[in-house]
């Protein structure tokens, strides 16, 4: 039987900094059904279904399911009442991510650091344990509706363990005998890990952010974009990229700039109840050109790129390769522009990239599938036929 501990624990003393990431534990979803959009995760991106938290197994407030594909972990959670503060936050914004977790070696020590360093608790540290380990986390609030917890385990709950298909708390258990778990076995889309996460803020709020992300977890700038690189003739936006101390994970943070029109960030913020929030989550796979593959072949709806991009890509792509002594693209260029796949170079080498439409009805988050191969780069070579694109589907929804 599991027991959760709600009073703050003693204060631990750490011999390393408290801040410092292990991992992305997981990402939390907030979403209406967890049962069903498991499945359509599953079917369409080709997570396994592994394992749930339920009525069933003693989880009275909400329905939890581990969803897992390389080392990506996502939590679809549902609230079970109308009266779950959760529940009023979906009729607020809709389905969306809520909570981009990190592993930590302590972490009540990690919120009391963050805490002390200005950020603002979301809730105190919560010990949940069991005769097989414990499973300790605390979280602070970050933009718009977005949490940061921290997560440090214990023996059974180790995060080593979970990679391995250990549970991921005390009340989970392993899904057993589903056919699309043995189906993506077999036909895998090749997605490994979270390569960065997408903000969009409130005009003005940009700066403010990269502060805190830099005063209250130690975050580095690792890129700035301003309205001169991310524009078309109707709509701007400006992006500075915060990264953590190794590199383990990096936050783009958007703001909307002013345009003829309106740009993607105002789309969101509309959408989103004038509330910021996670707009993309970045999935890096080791072979760009067969995860899009897998993924078009499952039905996954990409923005559409135009043939005009192709005629101009190759030689500015391979200019700068050139420029630089790096490797050419290896990949087949016919196959790249038949599958609409966006590519870009730098001084560390090259990148491929595609965007999906809206995941939901409301056209808030969506997903990126991105390959590297050196360049660390976030393809600013392709801001602009990506904002033409998305301008078209913002026509197409009436909201351009």
């Amino acid at each position: 039987m599991a027991t959760m501990t709600t009073a703050p624990l003693p204060a631990t003393d750490t011999v390393t900094d408290p801040l410092a990431l292990l991992d992305v534990d997981h990402v939390k979803f907030f979403v209406g059904n967890a049962k069903q959009a498991a499945f359509f995760y599953a079917y369409t991106f080709g997570f396994t279904i592994e394992q749930l938290a339920d009525l069933t197994t003693g989880s009275r407030d909400r329905a939890r399911y581990l969803l897992t594909q390389g080392n990506i972990r996502i939590v679809l959670e549902t609230p079970l009442s109308k009266d779950d503060p959760a529940a009023e936050e979906l009729r607020c914004h809709g389905d969306g991510v809520k909570d981009i977790a990190f592993t930590v070696e302590d972490a009540q020590a990690a919120w009391q650091q963050a805490v002390a360093n200005g950020g603002i608790s979301a809730y105190e540290p919560i010990t949940i344990s069991d005769n097989d380990g414990s499973v300790t986390t605390a979280g602070i609030k970050t933009y718009g509706r977005a949490v940061h917890s921290f997560v440090s385990r214990t023996g059974a709950y180790s995060i080593d363990r979970v990679k391995k298909g250990g549970l991921l708390e005390p009340n989970f258990k392993h899904i057993e005998g589903l056919s699309i778990n043995d189906y993506n076995a077999k036909h895998p889309c090749g997605l490994m890990f979270l390569d960065h996460c997408v903000g969009n803020v409130t005009e003005g709020r940009m700066d403010y952010w990269v502060e805190w992300y830099e005063c209250v977890l130690g975050f580095a700038m690792f890129k700035h974009f301003d309205d001169a690189d991310i524009s078309t003739e109707h709509s701007a936006l400006m992006s500075k990229v915060m990264a953590s101390g190794n590199n383990l994970i990096k936050f783009p943070i958007n703001e909307p700039a002013e345009g003829k029109k309106k740009s993607q960030i105002q789309e969101y913020l509309e959408w989103h109840d004038m509330t910021a929030g996670v707009q993309h989550l970045a999935f890096r796979t080791n072979d760009c050109v067969e995860s899009v593959a897998e993924l078009r072949r499952r039905g996954v709806d990409f923005l559409r790129i135009p043939d005009e991009y192709y005629e101009q890509v190759w030689s500015r792509v391979d200019q700068c390769l050139k420029e630089h002594g790096l490797e050419e693209v290896r990949e087949d260029h016919e196959r790249i522009r038949d599958l609409g796949i966006l590519i870009d170079a730098d001084d560390q080498g090259y990148l491929l990239q595609l965007f999906t439409k809206p995941l939901q009805d409301r056209p808030t988050l969506f997903f990126e599938v991105i390959g590297r191969r050196g360049s660390q780069s976030f393809g600013k070579g392709n801001f602009k036929a990506l904002f033409e694109s998305l301008e078209l589907e913002q026509e197409r929804r009436g909201n351009l």
